[in-house]
């Protein structure tokens, strides 16, 4: 009689490897498959999708028409913007009604407020350079 570790069967992993196991299928299957805020903002036609969605909700052939994209291009955008929860869609009928959700675009207005001053001492210094200018002076060649 077989053991059951032959050809086709499969030999359940124990102690350190199950661990080790257990590990990998959790980074491929969850870790790996998340965007991270910075990865779905960084695509243009997310951010003007975005944009578009300050103004209330849309159909997605109206977002689709607005920016120039296929329907089912903009269907995929809306997909990976609603997994990540920046938007929340609502069926009537066939119809797919998208709404803007605040609340991530707010936590990552907080996570970069301690980092503002870097930006804001430039731009004050900048602003007084462009003060002391006279009006008229004319850059250099």
């Amino acid at each position: 009689m077989s053991s059951g570790h032959g050809r086709g069967s499969v030999v359940p992993p124990t102690g350190a490897s199950r661990k080790y196991a257990l590990h990998s299928i959790c980074t491929l299957w969850h870790i790996v498959g998340v965007l991270t805020t910075f990865e779905v903002l960084a695509q243009p036609i997310r951010r003007s999708i975005l944009d578009r969605l300050r103004g209330g909700e849309c159909l997605v052939g109206e977002l689709a028409d607005s920016i120039g994209l296929t329907q089912p291009l903009a269907s995929k955008h809306l997909r990976v913007l609603r997994d990540a929860g920046f938007v929340t869609v609502r069926v009537d009928g066939p119809r797919r009604w998208y709404r803007l959700r605040p609340e991530p675009l707010a936590e990552l207005d907080d996570w970069l407020t301690p980092f503002r001053w870097m930006w804001e001492t430039h731009l004050d210094r900048l602003g007084a350079h462009l003060d002391t200018m006279p009006d008229n002076a004319q850059p250099e060649s």
